[in-house]
């Protein structure tokens, strides 16, 4: 089985921690409290069924977001000679038929094209990858388009190092 790696930005991380502990707590808080009796009956109480259904899309998500967490790598800027070239976590001000548009590249989890933020899986994503500034790069999905790299900038924040990730895994899983 291939692990796929999930790119996520430092908010990211802290978000994907804080959603996994909410669900953790809130199936303790289900569990913990009175739950629905199954009927004696040909029929099952539907309040039981229920319950149950809940607690299965909890858990399902709780191992949804273990599983992130557990290939989480963090999006970190490049040192200071790689970032003449697009890669995850730059902002790219590009050209396309004559307006000038701004985004980020980001991972598959923080994509929100809306908010600027496009995947870096995505048709865009993908071919941007590894430009620079004044390269022309031609996306064909679903029409053929030009993307004229005019600008290539990097968040610059304290490195996040990836051990942080393992170490709150190790603990979540002890709890």
């Amino acid at each position: 089985m291939v692990l796929k790696k999930f790119y996520l930005t430092k908010e990211g991380l802290e978000k994907t921690k804080k959603d996994y502990e909410d669900l953790k707590n809130l199936k303790l808080s289900k569990t913990n409290g009175e739950v629905p009796k199954i009927w004696h009956s040909e029929d099952l109480n539907p309040e039981y069924l229920a319950f149950q259904e809940d607690l299965g899309f909890i858990e399902s998500r709780l191992n949804d977001l273990e599983y992130i967490l557990k290939n989480a790598e963090i999006i970190k800027p490049p040192s200071k000679g790689g970032q003449g070239s697009i890669g995850l976590g730059a902002t790219v001000m590009v050209q396309v038929d004559g307006q000038t548009d701004e985004f980020t590249l980001v991972g598959t989890l923080e994509a929100n094209p809306s908010l600027g933020r496009i995947s870096n899986e995505s048709p865009v994503g993908q071919q941007l990858l590894g430009h620079r500034i004044g390269d022309e790069v031609v996306v064909s999905s679903p029409i053929r388009t030009i993307y004229k790299i005019k600008k290539i900038k990097y968040k610059i924040n304290p490195q996040y190092p990836g051990s942080h990730i393992k170490l709150f895994f190790k603990a979540v899983k002890k709890n």
